[in-house]
């Protein structure tokens, strides 16, 4: 045992020494924030001041919740960098052919058009940035496109468009328009522009842009075929430890019944009812905002007929649909923690019940007040002073504004001290218990603190540096030690139930989480290829990514070891459901986060990728897929045991979980997956900027594909609206079958071994 815990030292050490001087290399070559752009003439174009500004703009209306930035955000308006590059070389080469040929570019014979593409990639891509003035100079053709797109812009959020979801009064004042425009413009100019001494744009060529030479780099490529290398050999090396490793034979002394009957729930325990009801609630109001945000893009004012758009804008149905998906989850397994805390530690620990319930309105406040800000933010209804706080971040999977994300980081502080004071005392105890608790205890540690990343930047800071912080707690937070949390509690619960051995799980968990953690740390990388980073995190995100999805092709042994636990012993029957959404997790983990995964994560494929609708693929089917149904698995394993006597009626959860899971197929391969693919098609043919435009979105194939969603969606939403009346019985009593109570005084259930 002391071997694996010195192997999961040192890829925790080895691995954020690696993370971090990236970081720091990051913050050292992010693209400049030129302080002056002027032509070469002198006249000024814009200031540094004005690109902050606009940063600011873009956040306060919803960021990535609204189009993205770099490839990262929402996919019914534009990429603006991509639309902003090439309406400036559109306009470039036009302003050009006028000036010279008196006609538009279009009518030139090829070879004027080849002599005009080739100057465009030569003044594009040379670097005119000057770092001892901090000035950027452009030529006067450049300006007027800078000029001519801005008034574009400017009027896109005055009145609207409703093929972008974009409704009229989005953005009123002229001069945030033209800030805004300035931020798009220097997305745009990191993306043409080459690094000093360097063939590669500070976003290493992203986006595919044949007009100013934007192609992927050598890099890319050699390194997208190492990362399928990497793959296939972890692949051979994992399945010759499988084949070779001594399997621990079935627990011999499996309890004849329920450990947990005749059991009760402690006073902590019994108050976190409410915590899987507000579950329940958050689910059909983040199920109803996917359906409104996914209508959007096919209606793009309303909800079929309803003009919506003015109360509810796209940003806000689709900021909502992410931020409750990670409350709902999130609330999920901080609950199930709870409920374990007083088995932990054998005792209910004095005042638990009234931290659970401090904790309880705590997360309240923070749901309520973020989206009552967010709302308030997107609407230009916070002065400049206060949407930073409490509106709208503009990152995409931390929208809360910082007063927000403050609250949330002392509220899982304070989940971290009520669940210390049932596992310390237990470490201190020692036996066979120790290594799974252990590794509880870090991986709780971490789920505390690592939301603190999204303190990581400011209102000014470089978007390149904010996208580091901000995949620190998507990736690393969200899916890095949240899985290890959720190992760790599923295999203590098991072993409470008797079904597993404590000795054998804890060296099982331990093993897990080091091979999770070899590749998911730095792995955390592959998602900032193109987001104005060095070179070198290409080849070290594509490599470690890849072997990231290698224990995921292995999940099946994980199932199939879950549903023997079935036939352990005829009362594990009642415990069926929970481990059922255990074992769609491990098809989860499968499908959406190893291959649906491992599809767009190699640098070439993300190349052309990149933010369009095969990243929800992967997203929905690996964020709900796997930590969805992992939060429903714990919610129902909590809700069985606080009632163990109870026997459940089968009518509602049946259907809930097949329907969930083949309405999320259905939505997936129905619809995201060939709309996505047809978008690689355009991306690759015709440019990143023509598989996000409205000509391509609004063509009769893409819109019937995308109505095909509604066939998935429905039968999910019955699914989902199933599992919750399932948990609302089961406080109603319709969810299960009414018996005689039992005899005898109830035992407390920590204290059943």
């Amino acid at each position: 045992m002391r071997t694996k815990w010195t192997a999961f030292a040192a890829v925790i050490i080895l691995s954020f020494a690696v993370l971090g001087w990236a970081g720091v290399r990051i913050y050292q070559m992010a693209p400049p924030i030129p302080q002056d752009v002027r032509t070469s003439t002198g006249e000024r174009v814009m200031t540094g001041a004005d690109i902050e500004a606009g940063q600011n703009v873009w956040q306060s209306m919803g960021g990535m919740e609204q189009g993205s930035i770099w490839g990262h955000g929402s996919y019914v308006a534009p990429d603006w960098t991509a639309d902003w590059l090439h309406r400036e070389s559109v306009f470039v080469l036009n302003h050009w052919s006028t000036t010279e040929f008196s006609q538009p570019y279009d009518a030139l014979a090829a070879e004027s058009q080849a002599a005009l593409r080739q100057r465009l990639v030569t003044e594009s891509r040379t670097n005119t940035f000057d770092p001892a003035s901090n000035r950027l100079v452009v030529s006067p053709a450049r300006a007027r496109a800078i000029a001519a797109n801005t008034t574009y812009y400017t009027d896109l959020f005055r009145n609207g468009r409703t093929a972008y979801a974009i409704p009229a009064g989005t953005l009123t004042d002229v001069e945030r328009a033209r800030q805004l425009s300035a931020f798009f413009f220097w997305t745009s100019w990191a993306a043409s522009t080459n690094r000093p001494g360097a063939n590669v744009t500070y976003t290493s060529n992203w986006p595919h842009e044949d007009l100013v030479g934007n192609r992927p780099t050598g890099e890319a490529i050699v390194w997208t075929g190492v990362s399928i290398i990497i793959l296939l050999g972890g692949i051979g090396f994992m399945a010759s430890w499988y084949a070779s490793r001594k399997h621990e034979p079935p627990v011999a002394d499996v309890p004849a019944n329920d450990p947990l009957l005749g059991s009760g729930a402690t006073p902590s325990q019994a108050a976190l009812v409410k915590y899987f009801w507000v579950v329940a609630a958050l689910i059909l109001v983040q199920m109803a905002m996917g359906m409104v945000a996914a209508h959007y893009g096919v209606e793009g004012d309303g909800f079929y007929g309803l003009k919506i758009a003015g109360v509810l804008p796209y940003v806000v149905a689709r900021t909502w649909h992410v931020q409750l998906g990670l409350f709902w989850i999130a609330t999920a397994w901080l609950g199930a923690g709870l409920y374990i805390a007083p088995a932990v530690a054998g005792y209910e620990p004095a005042w638990q019940r009234f931290g659970v319930n401090v904790l309880f309105g705590a997360l309240l406040v923070v749901v309520a007040g973020s989206m009552v800000g967010q709302w308030l933010s997107v609407k230009q209804m916070l002065p400049d002073s206060l949407w930073f706080w409490f509106g709208h971040s503009g990152y995409e999977y931390i929208d809360l504004g910082r007063a927000w994300q403050i609250a949330l980081l002392i509220g899982l502080l304070l989940w971290l001290g009520l669940m210390a004071r049932g596992i310390v005392p237990a470490l201190k105890r020692g036996g066979e218990e120790k290594p799974v608790l252990t590794l509880l205890l870090i991986a709780t540690i971490a789920i505390a603190g690592f939301y603190g990343a999204a303190l990581g930047y400011g209102r000014h800071t470089n978007l390149a540096v904010a996208e580091y912080w901000r995949w620190w707690v998507v990736h690393l937070w969200v899916e890095g030690f949240f899985e290890v949390f959720a190992t760790v509690v599923i295999a203590f619960l098991f072993a409470k139930l008797g079904l597993v051995n404590l000795r054998t799980a804890g060296e099982s968990t331990v093993l897990a989480g080091t091979i999770f953690l070899a590749g998911g740390i730095i792995g955390t990388l592959h998602h900032l290829y193109f987001s104005g980073t060095p070179t070198f995190v290409l080849a070290l995100g594509s490599v470690f990514s890849a072997l990231e999805v290698v224990p995921l092709l292995f999940v099946g042994y994980e199932a199939w070891e879950n549903l023997k636990l079935r036939r352990a012993a005829p009362w594990v029957e009642q415990y069926r459901w929970p481990i059922y959404f255990f074992v769609a997790v491990a098809f989860w983990n499968l499908v959406g986060a190893g291959l649906f995964g491992f599809m767009i994560n190699p640098p070439v494929a993300l190349y052309y990728m990149q933010g369009l609708n095969t990243t929800p693929v992967h997203g929905h089917a690996a964020l709900f897929g796997v930590y969805g149904m992992l939060g429903m698995g714990l919610t129902l394993f909590c809700l069985r045991a606080m009632h163990p006597d109870r026997i459940w009626k089968d009518g509602l959860i049946r259907f809930a979980f097949w329907s969930i899971n083949i309405g999320l197929l259905a939505m997936v391969t129905l619809s995201l997956l060939p709309v996505g693919l047809m978008q690689t098609w355009a991306s690759v043919e015709h440019g990143y900027w023509y598989a996000r435009s409205a000509e391509f979105l609004s063509g009769d194939l893409i819109t019937r594909l995308r109505w095909m969603r509604a066939f998935g969606d429905t039968i999910f939403a019955a699914g989902s609206v199933a599992l919750v009346l399932f948990i609302v019985g089961l406080s109603q009593g319709y969810s299960y079958q009414q018996a005689p109570a039992p005899v005898g005084k109830q035992k407390p259930a920590h204290q059943v071994a």
